[in-house]
């Protein structure tokens, strides 16, 4: 597959040159700070050296004040107090957090986090009356509950108390709680409402150690679990999610709590190896799998364990999972395409909207993300769950599926989520028009789309201008992710030196080189259609992220292809 290739730019064009000037960088890292929204030394000495130091004060949060006072009495007086988290990675991430917190301090703790399919997301009326049946005096909800306005009436009848902890979009009221605390309510002022759900949770641990006399950095050991819900729930890694996540890597590389520290040896993953990649595509997963197969339970569970014994039997239980959800995946996967083939015709389709009652819920998420990567357009896959049709839709760039599905909500008994991802439900007697109605809007508002995927470039990029001492300054960019993502370069009229080959299961690997520049390996995974384009002796254009191979002591710098023009 090929790419249209997108070069994003700056906000302002004399952005890159007074930044070369400030600091003395060249031209390229000056452009890449530039699309990044860093415009003055001081932005620039923040994006590079991200401390601790620099968190804002967790009471400029709204209703900070009232949430950690409130938490700090149910320490000092032993109440019963339930964490009532979400069943993804950032919610069980997050509960964890919290719950191991209330724990060291000798509070009766319990959590509760909701079963997928029997009661789906966000507080609910089993998990209020399982919180009243235990004598639970307060309910502290995190990564979710702030559309649970009639939940908290119930909360409150039942003589319950609730502190919220949440990131998502607000709805039409704000719940009445103890505290509120959402960096996305319209009436808070917080610097940043980019954290993640744990993110939250940690400030709320942050101003509760305030409350108790107790320096704030306490909080610092739950920094391992905040970077992995900020990398699995792909928040911007910019501003205090920078920080978190740097932070967090470093204690992850360093020093991770048990329950990770197993998981990533039974995976066969190095401490010393661990990115904000790594974990999106190899620890996140495996956290998430017992949410999506059902119970989120096991993976909080793994993340509070005091044990190297009870760790090991825990990271094992979830691999299992783990490997059950694989199968499900792949096998709806294949079956997805399957209709693809049998019932559409890609070319008169502006959205995949695709229906089989015994898909399993806790996985047709992923497939339409694979789906909206394969054809560039919409995806919405639908299961039937005791009888009525739920499902997850996924979009693309320049289309909000949210606004999509409020167009439909005459059709819809629930929806929700945001731009790029929400979820549904629906009766099966409104399956063919919403069909055809989300078809529509999505050719209405995608007219002027070629459905060809595309590529966001940072830059232009001379061989001749790529050496340690450039890859020094490009790795100080790190960590990367949303917002700031491992750059991409393109660099053309590139030849081939020697004989292209491919590798493994369908990789391209080459040497190339540029007018006089020096000789660079290059490996495109999965690129091996392209080997007739680079046999031919002509010059060609390359887009690449450059990567740092160590070999036997060696530093050498590689490109990794993703394109070829």
């Amino acid at each position: 597959m090929s790419f249209r290739w997108v070069y994003p730019q700056p906000e302002r064009e004399e952005s890159v040159s007074e930044i070369k000037q400030a600091l003395g960088v060249p031209d390229i890292i000056a452009q890449l700070l530039a699309i990044r929204g860093i415009k003055t030394y001081d932005d620039a000495k923040s994006f590079f050296r991200p401390t601790i130091d620099l968190l804002y004060d967790p009471f400029l949060m709204k209703d900070m004040e009232e949430g950690a006072e409130r938490l700090a009495l149910a320490i000092r007086k032993s109440e019963k107090v339930v964490v009532y988290g979400d069943y993804d990675v950032d919610g069980t991430t997050a509960t964890a957090c919290v719950y191991t917190f209330l724990k060291e301090f000798g509070v009766d703790a319990d959590y509760y986090i909701p079963h997928r399919f029997k009661e789906g997301y966000g507080i609910n009326p089993e998990g209020i009356q399982y919180a009243h049946d235990i004598g639970a005096h307060l309910i502290v909800s995190v990564d979710c509950g702030i559309t649970a306005i009639e939940e908290a009436k119930e909360i409150k009848a039942k003589g319950m108390e609730l502190i919220i902890c949440d990131h998502h979009t607000v709805g039409d009221g704000i719940p009445d709680a103890v505290a509120v605390l959402d960096p996305k309510r319209p009436d808070c002022n917080y610097p940043f409402d980019g954290l993640s759900g744990a993110g939250v949770g940690f400030k709320l641990v942050q101003a509760t150690l305030k409350k108790l006399g107790l320096p704030d950095s306490i909080a610092y050991k739950f920094l391992d679990l905040i970077a992995i819900s900020i990398a699995s729930d792909i928040v911007p890694i910019i501003s205090e999610n920078r920080i978190l996540m740097r932070a967090g890597l470093q204690m992850l590389q360093n020093n991770p709590r048990v329950g990770i520290k197993t998981l990533m040896d039974l995976i066969r993953m190095p401490v010393s190896d661990i990115t904000t990649s790594k974990i999106v595509f190899s620890i996140g997963p495996r956290i998430n799998a017992a949410g999506r197969m059902g119970d989120a339970s096991t993976a909080v569970k793994l993340m509070i364990a005091e044990s190297a014994g009870e760790a090991k039997s825990l990271a094992k239980e979830l691999e299992s999972i783990n490997l059950r959800r694989r199968d499900k995946d792949s096998k709806t996967m294949e079956e997805a395409l399957a209709q693809i083939d049998d019932e559409l015709d890609i070319d008169d389709v502006s959205t995949l909207v695709l229906y089989k009652p015994d898909w399993h819920l806790g996985v047709i998420g992923i497939v339409a993300s694979r789906l909206v990567d394969m054809f560039h357009r919409p995806a919405i896959m639908l299961s039937n769950v005791e009888g009525k049709i739920k499902g997850s839709a996924r979009s693309i760039r320049g289309f909000n599926i949210y606004d999509a599905m409020k167009e439909c909500e005459d059709l819809l008994e629930q929806f929700g989520g945001h731009e790029f991802a929400a979820g549904l439900t629906l009766e099966e007697k409104n399956l063919t028009e919403f069909r055809r109605r989300i078809n529509q809007i999505a050719y209405n508002g995608l007219a002027n789309s070629s459905f060809e995927p595309e590529l966001m470039v940072d830059a232009k990029l001379e061989l001749a201008e790529i050496d340690m001492k450039f890859w020094k300054l490009l790795a100080q960019f790190k960590p990367f992710g949303p917002a700031n993502l491992r750059p991409i370069f393109v660099s053309e009229g590139v030849q081939v030196v020697g004989i292209p080959t491919v590798v493994g299961n369908g990789h391209l690997k080459m040497k190339i080189k540029q007018g006089n520049s020096g000789v660079f390996d290059a490996i495109g995974f999965n690129m091996h259609e392209f080997l007739p384009m680079v046999r031919n002796g002509e010059s060609f254009s390359i887009a690449y992220v450059l990567e740092e191979n160590n070999w036997n002591g060696r530093r050498t710098l590689q490109m990794r292809l993703k394109d070829i023009h």
